[in-house]
């Protein structure tokens, strides 16, 4: 008696596992290079805010953030390049993607709404940014994105009680440990262990 079905060979049913465990991967390449990007970018403008505040006359310092917008389009550039040359979209690079999307409308509207009194902007922003920082760590299963969403949030409440004279220095140091470090660990990982 035939079932018609056909019996697997153990290569065959290896080869089918490791497929769906790739179809539910992150593409974290591209991550790496969002948070390194970003890193940089947002690194750049909080420590020139600050030096710029503090060691010079200039009135509107915090108009050097106006160089994220930008970063925005060069953001969006490349992941859609990205995505155009990737042969699969997985579930988990559609949410990492909309989780960092949701990010971006929300940063807009806290700015739009908090652009009245910007000095106590950062302690909002850092704590925002924690959130998908934070569940990026945990869509990738990487532990030091998890610590630098962690990071951002502890570096939010020590912004918050420092008050506005130090605060782009502390945002500084929370990309610095938030995007950077992971970001340059992340890296470091892919380039050894090839995942």
């Amino acid at each position: 008696m035939e079932t018609g079905e056909k019996v697997m060979s153990g290569e065959e049913s290896l080869r089918i596992i490791s497929d769906m465990i790739n179809k539910t991967r992150v593409n974290i390449r591209q991550g790496i290079f969002h948070l390194l990007f970003w890193g940089w970018l947002t690194f750049f403008c909080a420590l020139s805010v600050y030096l710029l505040s503090r060691f010079t006359g200039m009135e509107r310092p915090w108009m050097i953030w106006f160089l994220t917008v930008p970063g925005i389009f060069v953001s969006f550039l490349y992941g859609y390049i990205k995505g155009k040359k990737s042969n699969v979209q997985t579930y988990a690079d559609k949410v990492y993607m909309w989780v960092w999307i949701a990010f971006i409308f929300t940063a807009v509207v806290l700015f739009v709404l908090k652009s009245e009194n910007m000095e106590s902007f950062t302690p909002y922003i850092l704590m925002l940014v924690g959130m998908p920082t934070f569940l990026s760590g945990i869509i990738t299963r990487f532990n030091p994105l998890v610590a630098g969403g962690i990071a951002f949030w502890v570096f939010a409440i020590a912004s918050h009680f420092a008050g506005s004279g130090t605060d782009m220095l502390i945002a500084s140091a929370a990309v610095l440990s938030g995007y950077l470090i992971p970001g340059y660990m992340l890296k470091i990982k892919i380039d050894h262990d090839s995942l």
